[in-house]
């Protein structure tokens, strides 16, 4: 068996704003009690932490930098059944206060696609390949 990754973190700038965004916007569950620097989404397949920005520094023992504005760095993806919870899902978390980025449309390469960023400028994608439409 090869390598195989356990958890995915990001460094965020106010813990609290990123929990509210990903637990209240998105969805995703989350047991945390305010408290502390770090915390930990409940996700199957692999682990999301968060962990502020201002303690990493510290914790690593040298000066660390973050992208300004929207983080291309990296994406997180979203893959839902069908081509037209693409653009349903767009518009609700749009109007629960995530960034728009660009709405829904269908790319060449056979996918509907969307994406938003959140607080922190990071990425998200809301997409679909469709596996959940029916055969006509």
């Amino acid at each position: 068996m090869g390598l195989k990754f356990d958890a995915f973190g990001i460094f965020v700038i106010d813990l609290k704003v990123m929990v509210e965004f990903y637990r209240d916007v998105l969805g995703v569950e989350i047991d945390w009690d305010g408290s502390g620097p770090f915390a930990e989404f409940k996700h199957e397949g692999i682990r999301f932490m968060m962990y502020e920005r201002k303690e990493l520094k510290d914790y690593l023992g040298k000066e660390v930098s973050y992208p300004k504005g929207t983080n291309g760095t990296f994406e997180l993806a979203i893959d839902l059944p069908k081509f037209s919870d693409v653009d349903k899902e767009y518009e609700r978390v749009v109007s629960l206060g995530a960034v728009p980025v660009f709405p829904p449309r269908s790319e060449p390469w056979g996918m509907r696609s969307s994406f938003v960023q959140d607080p922190d400028g990071n990425l998200i994608e809301i997409g679909s390949w469709g596996k959940g439409e029916s055969e006509k």
